[in-house]
């Protein structure tokens, strides 16, 4: 008998991974957590029945989501908060960076940040740093009652529904742009240009992040595992520009070890396909 978990990108397009066994399965207060093993993907996280994390390649959201932000901030990136992040990937790849000094993480789940503790000790290996606090609450709640606290917010939220949806609105926007210091960046995941439904999401993200930041771009990626494999992140700042102003020699020294990003994969990553342009000109 074969198994394999099946994940719905649109109405008309369904995305399979042959599964070898379940490693795990629970209903939080939250969401519905599994945890599954497949040859091809490794272990994989998914949410409510859609698929968060893949070990094969994980590396490159999680690589894309916290570099960016550092080779452009990189002197002064001292204070890091995270809103969501449950998996730890995102925590990983800040712990390679010496001169941060304290990260805060807000995931309103711990029985998801348990289970990838346990079973993908690829992406959790860091949520012991001792530099790290970890909070199980609401992010929209933690960040109101943060002023100038922040040099870097990045938002590693599920998709806008369910727990993730109060983490996509002007409120909270404006919110952290309240909690950011004077050359504060916050990133963002932007979700997916291609389908129909993700565009419209894409669209409303990139006008609400737009409406509060001066400086507001958006990224792309490219993730065999999420929908259509093409994937968006959003920069935002108050006065730092992530091309303008990255620092490329200053970060290359560092020899910080990376599998996707570096700083020539920086700079291409802001040149987006016309689709994307069109689509990020659009008024919802």
């Amino acid at each position: 008998m074969e198994l394999w978990f099946s994940e719905y990108h649109s109405k008309r397009v369904k995305y399979s991974i042959k599964v070898d066994k379940q490693l795990h399965s629970e209903k939080s207060d939250f969401q519905r957590i599994d945890i599954f093993y497949s040859k091809e993907f490794g272990n994989i996280l998914t949410l409510d029945g859609f698929l968060m994390v893949a070990e094969k390649d994980e590396f490159i959201y999680h690589e894309m989501i916290t570099h960016v932000a550092l080779a452009v901030g990189l002197d002064m990136i001292k204070d890091v908060l995270v809103i969501g992040a449950g998996d730890g990937g995102t925590i990983r790849e800040l712990a390679k960076y010496s001169a941060i000094a304290h990260m805060d993480m807000v995931e309103i789940d711990e029985a998801v940040v348990s289970a990838c503790v346990k079973y993908l000790p690829q992406t959790a290996c860091k949520l012991s740093d001792p530099r790290l606090a970890i909070f199980y609450e609401d992010g929209l709640k933690f960040v109101r009652k943060k002023k100038d606290e922040y040099d870097l917010i990045i938002i590693d939220s599920t998709d806008p529904f369910g727990p993730g949806e109060g983490l996509f609105t002007k409120e909270f926007y404006g919110n952290c742009y309240n909690a950011l210091k004077e050359n504060g960046i916050l990133i963002n995941q932007h979700e997916s240009p291609f389908y129909e439904n993700d565009a419209k999401a894409v669209t409303r993200i990139n006008k609400r992040m737009k409406s509060v930041f001066p400086v507001s771009l958006v990224y792309q990626a490219h993730i065999p595992s999420y929908p259509s494999g093409h994937w968006l992140f959003g920069f935002a700042s108050k006065n730092l520009h992530p091309t303008g102003q990255l620092k490329a020699e200053s970060w290359n020294a560092l020899d910080i070890k990376t599998k996707y990003y570096n700083t020539e994969l920086h700079r291409g990553a802001f040149a987006l396909p016309n689709y994307v342009k069109e689509l990020l000109e659009d008024e919802l």
